[in-house]
């Protein structure tokens, strides 16, 4: 792809945590993509982000951005209360957008917006970054070709370390309707994930819990209430009879970091690593007659963003996905993860709570 064709990209997200780490470094270093306007919700922030980001375009109000027709895409990369309204105006302004993972604050928010991006025509794509991590991609593959043989059972371990004093501006994810928790972030990254490896959930039994109901305001001085989950466990069957457990969880100090294991009738994969240490994850692999088991390389062929976009932290899979993106665009083909595929994941986190706040199984759509 050459510069002249580069992907416009308007992004509204400029001064929050996720955008300056991860998203301006990989479309600014792609030869794919061209960080063509910045969007920030003042006048002073917007030009002070332009600035410091060599942007020439800078914008207070989201449909303006939108009405400017040299803007390709849009990419959402806000609070998710704010997701559906942006992500809206965008896709009515006939925009392609990349929205940031949870797609709404809720299922009915995002199967509007999916309809919404099918009576468009226009092309979508939503934050679940680890469908185009190398390592992850990787990992597919060795079950797809047969390294464990029949999938038997699945085991995911995430535990997080998270504070229990919290600034007043990061105490907003306590309310469980705005849609940003431990289940739909910390889980529903970690779980997509493992659907493309093994396969989707098809019925579940859950424990959806808020073992920290209050958190205290180092600036206010007070403590809030919190409705939000921080601790879910599932044990379920995934599509091609694999059993499969879970437990995530965000807890006040040393969190052990994470583990997926994979056992199949010839063999075990696991991924580990990606601890609080800053540990690579790394895949792991035995066979039947293996004596122990053995890191597994990642190709290179898997990792297609320039190296300085693979050394910068966040940037690496969040880059990959512009690269999928862009390409999808030029060449007008379907990819995932879209918006329909992230309607399927709110569905499946639906049936989870449905499923703990019933104490029954549930079917899985």
């Amino acid at each position: 792809m050459t510069t002249s064709k580069r992907l416009r990209i308007g992004l509204i997200g400029a001064t929050g945590r996720w955008g300056p780490s991860a998203h301006i470094p990989a479309i600014q270093r792609l030869p794919e993509t061209e960080l063509y306007a910045i969007c920030t919700a003042h006048d002073d922030t917007a030009r002070a982000a332009a600035q410091k980001y060599g942007v020439k375009l800078a914008y207070s109000d989201d449909k303006t951005m939108d009405a400017n027709p040299q803007v390709e895409a849009v990419g959402v990369v806000v609070r998710v209360p704010t997701h559906y309204v942006l992500t809206k105006n965008a896709l009515e302004a006939g925009k392609h957008v990349f929205c940031e993972w949870p797609l709404g604050a809720n299922l009915k928010e995002a199967e509007e917006l999916a309809a919404l991006a099918r009576k468009m025509k226009v092309h979508t794509m939503v934050g679940l970054q680890r469908r185009a991590s190398p390592v992850y991609l990787r990992l597919a593959e060795l079950v797809k070709e047969g390294y464990v043989g029949q999938v038997l059972s699945v085991n995911l371990v995430q535990m997080g370390g998270g504070v229990l004093n919290r600034t007043s501006d990061r105490t907003w994810q306590r309310d469980a309707t705005l849609g940003a928790s431990t289940l739909t972030i910390g889980f529903g990254h970690s779980f997509d994930a493992l659907c493309m490896v093994a396969g989707e959930l098809t019925e579940v039994s859950a424990v959806v819990s808020t073992q920290v109901p209050q958190w205290y305001e180092t600036d206010t001085k007070k403590y809030v209430d919190v409705t939000s989950p921080d601790n879910i466990m599932i044990a379920g069957r995934l599509e091609g009879g694999a059993v499969v457990n879970a437990n995530v969880g965000v807890h006040p100090y040393h969190g052990s970091g994470y583990k997926m294991e994979i056992y199949g009738k010839e063999g075990t994969l696991a991924l580990v690593g990606g601890g609080g240490g800053g540990e690579q994850l790394r895949i792991m692999g035995g066979r039947k007659d293996d004596k122990a088991m053995q890191e597994l390389p990642v190709p290179d062929r898997l990792k297609w963003v320039p190296q300085e976009v693979q050394n910068a932290g966040s940037a690496y899979e969040v880059g990959q996905m512009w690269v999928n993106f862009a390409k999808a665009i030029r060449t007008n083909a379907r990819i995932d993860p879209d918006f329909d595929h992230a309607v399927r994941r709110h569905r499946m986190l639906d049936a989870i709570l449905r499923a703990s706040e019933t104490g029954q199984r549930q079917k899985v759509g």
